[in-house]
């Protein structure tokens, strides 16, 4: 079943974003899991995944921010309440300037996630109604969870 879901999601974004618009496809302990560029990751695909009456992703559980050197990304896990349905997301961004779309418009719980993934990653949401600093001071410079945040310790080299 995992593996038709996975397709079934392709399919549909594929569809509209364009053969080749999802990057990786796979399962991940037995839960679909796709790979994006901030390109294809849209309001019309994140709206697909939440109203599609086959898909149904109601509840966004989970939204995180990494950043491996070489690009950012944007990790949503989504669950179906009615189908049961798990999916990861794995949105692919640029260091310099990351930006992806907000889906808060979308999944309410999105808002504080958001503001959280910019407040310690810098990656920008688009289309988000109130993105500002939510841990740390307005006036706190740079964002201390990307790897080249500068600390006293780092710039010491005791880090």
């Amino acid at each position: 079943m995992s593996q038709e879901l996975l397709e079934r999601i392709v399919s549909r974004i594929e569809n509209i974003q364009g053969e080749g618009a999802v990057l990786e496809a796979s399962l991940n302990f037995s839960k679909p899991m796709i790979t994006l560029d901030t390109s294809n990751w849209t309001p019309q695909i994140a709206q697909l995944l939440h109203d599609d009456p086959e898909l149904k992703f109601n509840f966004l559980s989970c939204l995180t921010g990494m950043d491996y050197e070489e690009h950012m990304e944007v990790i949503y896990n989504f669950h179906s309440i009615p189908h049961n349905y798990y999916l990861y997301v794995k949105v692919k961004t640029a260091r310099e300037k990351p930006t992806v779309h907000s889906v808060q418009p979308i999944w309410k719980t999105a808002d504080w996630l958001e503001r959280e993934t910019y407040d310690l990653l810098g990656i920008e949401f688009p289309g988000h109604y109130n993105l500002k600093r939510i841990l740390l001071p307005d006036d706190w410079e740079g964002h201390p969870l990307r790897k080249d945040y500068v600390t006293d310790k780092k710039a010491l080299g005791l880090d």
